[in-house]
């Protein structure tokens, strides 16, 4: 599909999607297996403003909306977001439209991390913890040891990062094996297919902040990635140190994705997908494509979220539904021939 030369306003493409967001943010509220009226969600929301003293709400209509589904919708916000900026951020350092968040092995080193809290029998938090240093580590590991290789530094990368995958793959299989199958292995199983069902404010708060230096640091570093998708050589002639600044944005983008995935477990292809996207309908241009691709992101979990919630009487891993769109897209995208 060719891009046409003349594109929507990025600003009113913001606004509009930003809407959208609120709108679904708002609709997610009454999405649930506990039954909330309109009124007494409208109530209950606004009700803190007036000193609690507006109406007497429900108790377990509070207990839900502030302390389970709005922490839920805030969470598949910011993953949402987290996953296609870093997805994006990713696709334009190595120049290849194929390439997705975990590249370098962050989703493998979290999940094994993960899956190593389980296998102890830590509770939820100290879980998340581990998967958010385990993908941390792998990908530090993987820029160490490609800066001690010969080879062009994103092809060490990806070679690195392909195999330190596959070790950590083997080693939660491993866990897999060993750990017990009432209680372990269901756990470790149910974390890597990807829920928001035990988002909890403390595990939003806890990593909310890596996120907000992630996306500062994508931010800043925006215009830098145009120059890079350029070329090293090109970079070079601009000023520009493609090592120092790869390294940099490989530090921002791994801080989204390893928050993301400590947080709501692997969620696969929306680092794939979403920058595509935001590419046909705002250019390459990351200036504009950042805040396009991150309101993309967030408005596409959150709907796939509350397919996960509404569509069964049991809650589906969001992962399943977000392979059931991702592999078709990423089919079309590798048989689809620009015109």
């Amino acid at each position: 599909m060719k891009i046409s030369d003349k594109r929507i306003n990025n600003r009113n493409l913001i606004l509009i999607l930003l809407f959208g967001n609120i709108l679904l943010s708002l609709i997610s509220i009454y999405i649930g297996f506990y039954s909330i009226s309109i009124k007494e969600v409208f109530l209950t929301l606004i009700n803190p403003l007036f000193n609690n003293n507006l109406i007497n709400s429900a108790p377990q209509a509070v207990t839900i909306i502030f302390n389970i589904r709005l922490p839920r919708i805030f969470s598949a916000l910011i993953i949402g977001a987290a996953l296609a900026v870093s997805g994006a951020a990713y696709q334009g350092m190595f120049k290849n439209p194929l390439v997705s968040p975990d590249i370098l092995g962050v989703s493998s080193g979290a999940g094994f991390g993960a899956a190593l809290a389980i296998s102890f029998g830590l509770p939820y938090y100290q879980v998340q913890l581990s998967a958010f240093i385990g993908g941390i580590i792998v990908v530090f590991l993987t820029d160490f040891i490609s800066r001690r290789m010969k080879f062009n530094q994103i092809v060490n990368l990806i070679l690195i990062g392909t195999m330190l995958n596959a070790v950590c793959t083997s080693l939660i299989t491993l866990l897999k094996y060993i750990g017990d199958t009432n209680e372990t292995l269901p756990a470790i199983t149910f974390w890597l297919m990807g829920s928001l069902s035990k988002i909890t404010k403390e595990g939003v708060i806890f990593t909310i902040i890596p996120m907000i230096v992630g996306f500062t640091i994508i931010y800043i570093m925006r215009w830098r990635i145009n120059i890079l998708t350029l070329g090293d050589e090109e970079a070079q002639s601009l000023g520009i140190n493609p090592k120092l600044n790869r390294s940099i944005i490989i530090f921002g983008a791994t801080l989204l994705s390893a928050s993301a995935v400590c947080l709501g477990g692997i969620i696969g292809w929306i680092g794939l997908m979403i920058p595509h996207i935001g590419r046909k309908i705002s250019g390459a241009n990351y200036k504009t494509l950042y805040p396009i691709t991150a309101l993309l992101g967030s408005g596409f979990l959150l709907i796939m979220d509350n397919f996960a919630r509404a569509l069964l009487n049991i809650e589906i891993p969001i992962s399943i539904l977000t392979s059931f769109i991702g592999a078709p897209f990423f089919i079309l995208l590798i048989s689809k021939k620009e015109e």
